[in-house]
């Protein structure tokens, strides 16, 4: 007698099936006491320990991931051509996605068109810096671990976290001396290697809650950030989502074509890790996943794949680092009535394709914010005014950053003729 077989979504509709959960319970948690209800509160624990569990694979995955790339790399005769390659389209994407944010302030011109006061304007606390690029090259530790200690109410509590570049550093120097000590290490690399696998058991294990972690993001984001501070700065808003969208669905599909890559194909295998970079607003927090699809998915050999991710991760920021600073800051102009002239947009361009490496391993986009209105001179308490709707646009610039970061290994496989012909479904490649 034959058993009769089950459907079983796929992990993209268990994902999306996981979202329209989450907007349900969002919208009914802002009807039951807020974020501070019962409902709000278990979605905003839910989606906090999810992204914890991801994280917490991150420095071990990346340190074993890029130490076993420079082993592997060492057979490949085109090693520094990839690295080369690779730097050289994170620039010209991020060239195209500046240039489509200055275009589209320009054209729009929402800081004009703002309703909200000059009173609510501050400046951030936190100010980015052309001084982090090389702070942030050298490891503090061996392990990239940093500690942050604040004081609530007179109670001091100390958190522990890690700088990805750091790690990525530290990474390439102990491969790097792992490979030219030859036969004494590889125990070493051998070890590495298990560790290695074992840390991708454990991602794929954390990987299959994916959907209920969604879920619980998404709904936490609805009843956190609501949508009505959106009011005063709408035309801004709306100018940041109009870029990431050309650049989301126009720009990468384009340039995916040009290179004989089926753009259906690529978003197809892609968009589970798209849109766990929507719900997390982590690029970081979606590393593992981002490396497993460019890896499995994508086809894009290991060897390369655990260099350029994690890379990508803390410099491949095309939302966060060109199209938001540039729209950010001629919008911060237009709101106090400056008036930038061509070389002031030329600064626009220069801190966006440069800027993402000065502030590689820094949270959020306010720092590259920041590090643009001070290069051009425009008063930071215009940085102050956007923060009340950072976190809705955040989802949307980590989404892009997140495809940006599997779009450019994949070109650069293709280029060099190394992107697998045959790869593993979405499903198998993150099957446990």
């Amino acid at each position: 007698m034959m058993q009769k077989s089950t459907y079983r979504p796929s992990f993209g509709v268990q994902v999306a099936i996981g979202m329209a959960v989450g907007i349900g319970l969002g919208f009914l948690a802002a009807q039951a006491g807020g974020a501070d209800g019962t409902i709000g509160t278990t979605l905003h624990t839910i989606g906090q320990i999810f992204v914890q569990l991801l994280k917490v694979l991150v420095p071990a995955l990346v340190f074993t991931a890029i130490v076993g790339s420079i082993a592997a790399l060492r057979d490949l005769p085109n090693a520094a051509r990839l690295v080369g390659q690779t730097l050289l389209w994170f620039a010209i994407t991020a060239l195209i996605a500046v240039s489509i944010g200055i275009v589209l302030a320009s054209v729009i011109q929402p800081g004009l068109q703002s309703s909200a006061a000059v009173a609510t304007a501050a400046a951030p606390t936190t100010v980015g810096s052309w001084l982090d690029f090389l702070k942030g090259l050298v490891p503090a530790n061996l392990l990239g671990l940093t500690a942050t200690t604040k004081v609530v109410d007179g109670a001091a509590t100390t958190a522990l976290g890690f700088n990805v570049l750091q790690i990525i550093v530290v990474a390439i120097a102990v491969g790097a001396a792992a490979v030219r000590v030859g036969a004494a290490g590889e125990p070493f690399l051998a070890f590495n290697t298990s560790a290695l696998m074992i840390l991708r058991r454990l991602l794929r294990w954390v990987i299959a809650l994916t959907p209920i972690g969604s879920a619980a993001l998404i709904g936490d984001a609805i009843v956190r950030y609501g949508w009505s501070t959106l009011s005063s700065l709408g035309a801004f808003a709306g100018t940041v989502y109009l870029g990431l969208g050309i650049v989301l669905l126009v720009v990468y599909p384009l340039l995916l074509a040009v290179h004989r890559i089926d753009p259906r194909w690529f978003f197809r295998r892609a968009w589970p890790a798209i849109q766990l970079g929507f719900v997390t607003r982590s690029s970081v927090g979606t590393l593992p996943v981002t490396q497993e699809l460019t890896e499995r998915a994508l086809g894009v050999p290991t060897a390369y794949a655990a260099f350029a991710v994690p890379l990508g991760s803390t410099t491949k920021m095309d939302g966060c680092a060109a199209i938001y600073p540039a729209v950010a800051a001629i919008f911060v102009a237009q709101f106090f009535g400056l008036t930038l002239h061509a070389a002031d947009y030329a600064l626009i361009v220069m801190v966006s394709v440069l800027g993402s490496a000065a502030t590689a391993g820094l949270t959020g986009a306010t720092v590259m914010l920041t590090l643009t209105l001070t290069t051009l001179g425009l008063p930071l308490e215009g940085a102050g005014l956007l923060l009340a709707i950072d976190p809705i646009l955040d989802m949307g610039r980590t989404a892009v950053n997140v495809a940006g970061q599997m779009l450019v290994p994949t070109i650069v496989a293709r280029r060099e003729g190394l992107l697998a012909e045959r790869t593993a479904p979405v499903d198998v490649a993150l099957a446990g």
